[in-house]
């Protein structure tokens, strides 16, 4: 089996902020990863270097076999991102957005998309303007699932969502997962590594750490987070 990430000695500062030092981690095709650790701990960064909108330092980024600088068009058409924070267009409709995410594709993704909107219950005939954070997030999630990308990159999805969404959301991606993805979730939250995670590792002050299993009690959590600014 092979990996559908590879990551191998990333480094990338920002002067006298904090990045990540010497980062490496491999996620194995068909699992469903989790990347722990509290805000500020290096885990957007690594994601945005692995996505090609940070440029590093040092290190190499391979995603599906496919090198993450050289390969990136191609990488970017079998990836579906969803980043910490929902943005679109106040104005447009719910319908467009996820329309729209689909046409920057080349694709006719309606079939999906219906399937997942069904779902979240997602109300497409509203404007972004009227939704929640919650709902937001959940056309965040459409529109990166709806073209069944072989590799999920979710950085903290389930902020805003009831619970009973989120056991939703999760159902999808074990769907997705069992066809054949791979998904990074990137996320503080404890349960939801103890509950969906098959693998995990935990970022803090920039570097990585993995763990033997997803499996960690409350108080092992926590001392990863002593003197971080949470």
């Amino acid at each position: 089996m092979m990996n559908a990430i590879e990551i191998e000695h990333l480094t990338k500062n920002y002067g006298k902020n904090r990045g990540v030092t010497d980062v490496s981690l491999k996620v194995k095709e068909g699992d469903i990863f989790g990347f722990i650790g509290p805000n500020g701990a290096g885990k957007s960064t690594t994601i945005r270097s692995m996505l090609g909108f940070l440029k590093f330092r040092e290190g190499s980024i391979k995603l599906l076999g496919m090198d993450s600088v050289k390969d990136h068009v191609e990488i970017m058409k079998n990836v579906g991102y969803m980043p910490s924070e929902a943005w679109f267009y106040d104005a447009m409709k719910v319908s467009d957005v996820i329309k729209y995410a689909a046409d920057v594709r080349g694709l006719d993704c309606s079939e999906e998309a219906a399937k997942i909107c069904a779902k979240l219950k997602v109300d497409t005939g509203k404007r972004i303007r009227e939704l929640s954070l919650g709902n937001r997030k959940k056309v965040s999630i459409v529109c990166a699932m709806q073209h069944k990308p072989k590799l999920f990159i979710f950085d903290e999805p389930t902020g805003g969502l009831d619970p009973l969404m989120q056991k939703h959301f999760f159902e999808l991606i074990n769907e997705y997962v069992d066809k054949g993805a791979t998904c990074l979730l990137s996320t503080h939250v404890l349960t939801e590594v103890n509950k969906y995670c098959r693998n995990a590792a935990i970022m803090r002050e920039g570097r990585l750490m993995m763990l033997d299993s997803p499996r960690i009690d409350d108080d092992t959590f926590l001392s990863f987070y002593e003197d971080e600014e949470v």
